[in-house]
């Protein structure tokens, strides 16, 4: 049993690209570097060529599994295509002390061994080439197996993750512009055409430019700040005129800030999740704050005051908001529900290039 673990144990384990590593360099690099240090010998006597092609193929074999599992912790630290050149420099160094080792243990060894008469004019001059070629060959194969498997995990993310926005997208539509939401405009505006007809009509403006946002905006993958901004405050216009002195908004955005990007309809996703999660009264209203942290991003807080009756939610909002982040590779938004605030930190993305 304790055998069988040993054999068992992950850096003894061998993987398709150890196998085929070992098969395509190590197979001919051997014999080649013992031809150079042997001559016509080691072709033409079976007992130079077995012992030492037997040896030298162990050392590499073992060689190569303390390589690969280097190489892995280098690949996991360095994961990001950005990184390629500190992990090729990593790499590099790695190589070359394995292909170091593997040429100065059996060199040393050869020479201990009288039967067969080992005596190198050169070792260095005879496998330099051989060692370089190596070299670049395994970083070449590495790199290759590590970027088609780069590109195949994140051909399949993107679609999953594209699978993800589409189906939130349209369950964010149904929410956004529902009968509910309607009805309660709609009574609303039926209450301030016979009691105020001038706020009313300006109701209706307000009203007009929201659901032209919600309608239009969805289909694209960003917008600017600038707009986000000026449509929320229509968005809190009609949430004002239902809720009165129950909510309040107040919203602290530079101008320098208003040709920054994010995808669309995120404050109009923020602003009514904290309204469908919290108590609006007027004497005990919910304040909704829009700011910018010092470091540039978006902060979007409301201060809790949870409703009596749980709320059914399936969190569409912030799922959807989180979805377009991570398909934009872009952070995802920072949630933090603490000190009586539930708080979302966005990421503001950078200008669209003229």
């Amino acid at each position: 049993m304790r055998f069988r673990r040993i054999f068992q144990h992950p850096l003894l384990q061998f993987s398709k690209r150890r196998i085929w590593i070992f098969m395509a360099l190590v197979s001919w690099s051997v014999p080649l570097g013992l031809y150079n240090w042997f001559g016509d010998r080691f072709f033409s006597d079976w007992r130079i060529w077995l012992p030492t092609s037997l040896f030298a193929y162990l050392v590499c074999l073992l060689l190569l599994i303390i390589q690969e599992n280097l190489i892995f912790r280098i690949m996991k630290r360095f994961p990001e295509i950005r990184q390629t050149l500190i992990r090729i420099g990593l790499e590099f160094l790695v190589f070359l002390s394995i292909i170091g080792a593997s040429t100065l243990v059996p060199f040393y060894t050869f020479q201990f061994i009288p039967f067969l008469d080992f005596h190198p004019a050169s070792m260095a001059a005879n496998n330099l080439w051989l060692g370089t070629c190596t070299i670049i060959l395994f970083i070449g194969l590495y790199e290759g197996l590590y970027s088609l498997e780069r590109w195949k995990e994140n051909s399949v993310q993107a679609e999953i993750y594209k699978r993800e926005v589409l189906l939130n997208q349209l369950d964010v539509l149904k929410n956004q512009i529902n009968p509910h939401f309607l009805f309660n405009s709609l009574n609303a505006l039926s209450s301030l055409i016979s009691e105020e007809p001038q706020q009313a009509e300006k109701y209706v403006d307000e009203m007009a430019r929201v659901y032209r946002y919600l309608l239009q905006t969805n289909e694209n993958n960003l917008t600017t700040l600038e707009n986000e901004v000026d449509f929320i405050k229509s968005y809190y216009h009609l949430l004002k005129m239902r809720y009165q002195a129950g909510v309040s908004l107040d919203i602290a955005v530079s101008a320098h800030y208003h040709d920054r990007q994010l995808p669309p309809l995120t404050l109009q996703l923020l602003v009514e999740n904290a309204v469908k999660h919290n108590r609006v009264q007027a004497n005990k209203p919910l304040h909704i704050q829009i700011a910018l942290t010092p470091d540039g991003w978006l902060q979007v807080r409301n201060n809790l005051q949870a409703k009596n009756v749980r709320v059914l939610s399936n969190k569409v909002g912030l799922t959807n908001i989180n979805a377009k982040y991570r398909l934009l590779g872009e952070p995802e938004p920072i949630i933090s529900d603490q000190g009586g605030f539930f708080t979302v930190t966005l990421p503001l993305l950078a200008p669209a290039r003229v």
